[in-house]
């Protein structure tokens, strides 16, 4: 079973490494970080993990996973050679999963036409340009395409697509394994929840970081 992860510059380092923490331990599964380029690859911080091969080695892949990050907005808009690799890979894959705005990746590849997705709550609009259906589940499975909400839910999602590569058991093993058991220490993890103005202050910081 090839599972891959692609990496890009700026991408949100947990989107990648829960899923990984997940389903990196599925029997039987060939797993890579994959990105334009092998080497290095940059969150746009301080934090930096290895491709271990480029998009142009891989042509066929059972599981392929997109993180989010600011730079997968302006990508998804721009296109390019990320957005052609995901286009070629879908035709090929079990599943298509992605994290936060890793979901606009796919929906610029034509992934979401017609699909019931989700994203972060910021670009939740974005999604019906691409022809998606958003709903605000935190993980939503259209077919062979999962979606995760914002960040920390990549975490459910890779438990969740544990169980529909193996068992419940294992994955529940899994989750166990990780002590995933949250209990956040406020009730601000979605704008339904959040208070007005904590809302409207990080809308307005990605507004600004995107020059909207």
């Amino acid at each position: 079973m090839k599972i891959a992860i692609l990496l890009y510059p700026g991408f949100t380092a947990l989107d990648a490494i829960g899923p990984y923490h997940s389903v990196a331990g599925v029997p039987g599964a060939d797993f890579a970080f994959v990105a334009e380029q092998a080497g290095p690859v940059g969150n746009g911080g301080s934090f930096t993990m290895m491709a271990t091969r480029s998009i142009d080695e891989i042509d066929a892949l059972d599981v392929l996973l997109v993180p989010g990050g600011l730079a997968a907005i302006t990508m998804a808009e721009e296109g390019g050679p990320l957005v052609d690799w995901i286009r070629a890979i879908h035709r090929t894959t079990t599943w298509t999963t992605s994290v936060c705005t890793g979901s606009l990746l796919l929906g610029a590849a034509g992934v979401l036409e017609g699909v019931r997705a989700t994203t972060h709550w910021y670009c939740m609009d974005d999604l019906v340009r691409y022809g998606a259906i958003p709903t605000q589940e935190r993980v939503v499975e259209h077919g062979k395409v999962m979606t995760a909400a914002g960040v920390s839910a990549g975490i459910d999602m890779g438990l969740r697509l544990l169980e529909r590569l193996s068992t419940t058991e294992y994955a529940q093993a899994a989750q166990l394994d990780m002590e995933y058991d949250p209990a956040p220490p406020f009730q601000s993890g979605h704008p339904r929840c959040a208070p007005a103005h904590v809302t409207a202050t990080v809308r307005a910081m990605y507004d600004s970081m995107l020059g909207r």
